[in-house]
């Protein structure tokens, strides 16, 4: 949430109004990202279209006010929620797809390179979220959302055909294609709430995020509940038919406000210069050893209550669980970090999260345990992917804020990559002794993690109690 300045300009001979930037968008170009808007004084037929508007800049900026409010923008929240549940929420229930993978479809593989296909889909959302904002600012929504639902649908369909043993086609399916789609879909539908709100921002946003964790309720359990009738490629295709409709809807209720800009320099789009700042630095490292452990839970927890408990009723909702709680994690950020702070809420949530892989996930597989650990976990984790943001523009140069959010997620991609994948060579004989060494590698990164994001925290403050 950017600070507030002023800044008077006379727009009429007799009237002053006063500016104020607007809160600080996740996951956009810095053009995105912070806007001076003004309030609503007149109206544009066309923003995309606007671009080459002929009045003073000042008052062309007046048009473009974000309203915090109104049939369109609430309009546009639920279509970007429907992009967001069709693309990440389709991420998140990875886990499911993990299960399925090992217990049938590529029994000849093992668990560390079917995980590498969760992996890479995430590994390319982060390193290609750097420039999504700038692609956004320069084409806009009119034609972004549509280009991105056409390549998410396709590589669903493609998915559908995917034959049994054939992991080389998952790759490039369900980690390459969709990834693409996804991440011009989701990114920029994030974007999309710094043009229409400004006051009511977290709610916004909320709303968003939590249809991406919704995805992750329903659509594994589609998976665990169709396949046994359907069939892998049937159920894939329903999967395929909800994200057109999804998609279509969003077509028709998301609104452009802002005009279109040209296409910043490639050398723009990323700034590793923040490295130099101590506290960025620390921010980049504690991300980097937080979000190689983080998603093993997700992708693994399932796995692991199958193996200590077979036939278990529970063993297909634990993932759903997860990603059910997640949503007061990912929503919460927004309502209670302007009380302890960002760094602060950053630093003890990773914390509370590798305490939890320790202390519920380490100590038993019972199902109680298990319940429980999930249940906490997706509250305690949630706020790591909300924070990454606001961090970030809380220390960094207004006109760099796009660019170094882009560079610390691709610097984080790395991560994403690696940890799944060796998180899976735990596992190979799967039992017991052997999930506990891919807990205790998962739980012992979080804490790192932890440690170089209170370091982050304690060199913008050094006093304890201070809010940061």
């Amino acid at each position: 949430m950017a600070s507030s300045s002023t800044l008077h300009v006379d727009v009429d001979e007799h009237l002053h109004l006063q500016v104020t930037r607007p809160p600080f968008t996740p996951l956009a170009s810095s053009d995105t990202l912070i806007h001076q808007d003004e309030p609503h004084r007149t109206k544009i037929s066309d923003p995309e279209k606007s671009q080459d508007h002929n009045s003073d800049p000042l008052k062309t900026e007046v048009s473009y006010n974000p309203p915090d409010g109104g049939m369109k923008a609430w309009s546009t929240v639920l279509g970007a929620s429907l992009v967001a549940f069709t693309t990440f929420g389709f991420s998140n229930a990875y886990g499911a797809f993990s299960d399925f993978y090992n217990a049938e479809y590529l029994t000849n593989f093992s668990p560390t390179l079917i995980s590498m296909i969760g992996a890479l889909q995430v590994f390319m959302l982060y390193i290609f979220a750097g420039i999504s904002g700038a692609v956004f600012d320069a084409v806009g929504p009119r034609y972004l959302i549509p280009s991105s639902g056409v390549i998410v649908v396709l590589s669903l369909i493609l998915l559908s055909f995917t034959q049994p043993q054939k992991i080389y086609q998952q790759f490039l399916c369900q980690s390459v294609l969709f990834s693409i789609g996804a991440t011009f879909g989701f990114f920029p539908a994030i974007a999309l709430m710094s043009h229409w709100f400004k006051m009511k921002m977290p709610y916004a946003v909320g709303c968003l995020v939590s249809g991406a964790s919704l995805g992750g309720i329903i659509f594994p359990i589609m998976l665990n509940s169709l396949i046994p009738r359907i069939g892998f490629g049937w159920t894939i295709r329903v999967i395929a038919l909800i994200s057109l409709l999804c998609y279509l809807v969003a077509i028709l209720t998301i609104y452009p406000r802002r005009p279109t800009k040209p296409l910043p320099n490639l050398t723009k789009l990323l700034d590793f210069n923040g490295f130099r700042d101590p506290c960025y630095l620390f921010l980049a490292l504690g991300s980097w050893f937080a979000v190689f452990s983080i998603w093993n839970p997700f992708f693994y927890v399932g796995l692991s209550a199958k193996m200590a408990n077979p036939g278990s009723p529970l063993n297909e909702f634990y993932l759903a669980i997860l990603c059910a709680t997640s949503i007061v994690g990912r929503v919460s950020p927004g309502l209670i970090a302007f009380r302890v702070g960002r760094f602060n809420l950053m630093w003890m949530s990773t914390f509370l999260s590798a305490t939890l892989i320790f202390a519920l996930w380490y100590t038993s597989f019972a199902e109680a345990n298990l319940v429980t650990f999930v249940v906490l976990y997706g509250i305690a984790a949630g706020p790591f992917f909300t924070l990454i943001p606001p961090c970030v523009a809380s220390i960094s140069p207004i006109d760099k804020v796009g660019a170094r959010l882009g560079s610390l997620y691709a610097f984080m991609a790395s991560a994403c990559l690696a940890g799944t994948p060796i998180g899976g060579m735990f596992i190979r004989t799967q039992n017991e002794a052997n999930f506990k060494h891919l807990i205790l590698f998962s739980g012992l990164m979080a804490f790192v993690g932890a440690a170089f994001l209170f370091a982050a925290r304690m060199s913008r403050d050094r006093r304890i109690f201070a809010i940061i």
